[in-house]
């Protein structure tokens, strides 16, 4: 019986945490953006260090300009640069843009 009280414990726990990470995660910036809830910005989280061959996602927003939705996610590599990573709606990547926090990036896949 205390096994599994501490097997629920654990996995409620766990469920707890990977919403706040994906909440944390999620922000948005004024104009056409819409706030990207937790799931979302988990899976798109996911996806964006998958297209970028690892490391942590710092920042996920979704930009609804043209009816054609697309999440731009920051991705800090472990060798310190950053990428931004465009998906779609169905969290397939579709560009990149190397981003060096200087306020200037450059287009690595003609997004």
């Amino acid at each position: 019986m205390r096994r599994k009280r501490t097997l629920v414990v654990a996995v409620v726990a766990a469920v707890v945490l990977a919403i706040g990470a994906g909440a944390g995660i999620a922000r948005t910036v004024g104009g056409a953006d819409e706030q990207v809830t937790a799931p979302a910005a988990g899976k798109a989280a996911a996806a964006a260090v998958k297209a970028a061959g690892g490391g942590k996602a710092v920042e996920v927003e979704y930009q609804d300009g043209d009816g054609a939705g697309v999440y731009e996610v920051e991705v800090r590599r472990p060798d310190g640069s950053q990428l931004e990573v465009h998906l779609n709606g169905q969290f397939q990547p579709v560009g990149t843009a190397a981003d060096d926090d200087s306020g200037s990036e450059s287009d690595d896949t003609g997004s």
